[in-house]
């Protein structure tokens, strides 16, 4: 039986290959996987061989957003049993010895690791392929019914769902966000599903734009500098990770308001205008990854609380990973993309463009 998987070996270096059968660990369960997101990190390893300062020095098994069914429970009795269906929280929270940190705050450990990351070596090998061992600890049960596509969302939509979390209470607040690729498309959703009166989406593209529509985002151009300063949002979520959407996220946000850095900007020095900051009395803070959000994302996907369908724009098979890359990496045609494993909806075959309406 064939374990197919996606490996990147450098830049511009990514295989499918067949892998050997996992063998778990004691505390392990074998995972077989249904549905991974491709994320930005991934698109980095594929594309530069490098994701920031994670850089790749052996093969990596990608992939760190996903569902699947537990098809072996682990030997020590933990975790969920066979045919538990599943998403996965990819974080293995870790202390230095030195660096201190919020222990309450497990996504700022300073030696954590995570799935599919370079940070390390050996490198934390990721779980898109067919079959993966996987601590239970980070194995969440999905609700009753739950497609397992909405499982695949749960790590993309945790950090969206952290990242507005970060700007306090929402309820009748006025939000935007700057940047309209997957994270800015679920962070519009969360903050709806919070309770906020208005959400307005900005991105360069009509194709994310007409997205966040579908969720109910009003949408603006992001080259349209005047309406986004016009727009005094009380909270602004910049998820685009650029050096003109700190300044579009600075621009749009009211005086006294908060604006929330979810987008990873480039390392060393960014310039922003702080004097806008500093005389408009603006709260800028960072938002990484999430911690225990992850529950409650899965459970407002479940009960339909959190309406994120529309983000899902393309579904590859596995074995067409490069295709699927290849969309995924151009953020005028697709939002976010999946790819389907061994453990998918049974006729899941090649690109869906239609996905995101329930397809496949």
């Amino acid at each position: 039986m064939s374990n197919i998987a996606v490996v990147a070996h450098g830049a511009d270096d990514l295989r499918v290959e067949d892998l050997s059968e996992p063998t778990p660990a004691t505390d392990e369960a074998v995972v077989e996987v249904a549905y991974g997101g491709v994320c930005g990190s991934d698109l980095h390893y594929w594309r530069h061989g490098a994701a920031g300062a994670s850089i790749l020095r052996e093969p990596m098994v990608l992939g760190h957003e996903l569902s699947g069914t537990v098809v072996t429970a682990a030997a020590d009795g933990s975790g969920p049993a066979v045919g538990a269906r599943v998403a996965v929280h990819p974080l293995t929270p870790r202390g230095d010895g030195v660096t201190p940190y919020p222990e309450d705050r497990p996504n700022l450990a300073p030696a954590s690791t995570y799935l599919g990351s370079a940070m390390h070596l050996p490198h934390t090998q990721g779980g898109f392929a067919d079959r993966v061992a996987l601590p239970t600890r980070m194995l969440v049960p999905l609700p009753e019914g739950m497609d397992l596509r909405l499982g695949a969302l749960a790590e993309p939509a945790a950090v969206a769902w952290h990242a507005v979390e970060r700007a306090g209470d929402v309820r009748r607040a006025r939000v935007a966000v700057i940047g309209a690729g997957p994270i800015g498309l679920l962070a519009a959703a969360v903050a709806l599903h919070h309770g906020a009166a208005e959400v307005t989406a900005t991105d360069l593209h009509e194709a994310p734009r007409d997205v966040a529509r579908r969720l109910g985002a009003r949408t603006l151009d992001a080259r349209d500098g005047s309406a986004i300063a016009q727009l005094h949002a009380d909270v602004v979520i910049e998820s685009s990770g650029t050096v003109p959407g700190l300044d579009a996220a600075i621009s749009a946000c009211r005086r006294g308001g908060t604006v929330v850095l979810v987008g990873l900007q480039r390392a060393g020095e960014v310039p922003a205008a702080m004097a806008s900051v500093i005389t408009r009395e603006l709260t800028l803070t960072g938002s990484f990854r999430f911690g225990a959000e992850f529950a409650d994302v899965v459970a407002a996907l479940g009960d339909g609380s959190l309406v994120v369908n529309a983000v899902v724009s393309h579904t590859f098979d596995a074995a067409d990973a490069l295709d699927a890359f290849a969309v995924a990496g151009d953020p005028s045609v697709s939002a976010k993309v999946l790819l389907a494993f061994a453990g998918a909806t049974a006729g899941a075959g090649g690109a869906d463009g239609a996905a995101g309406e329930g397809g496949r």
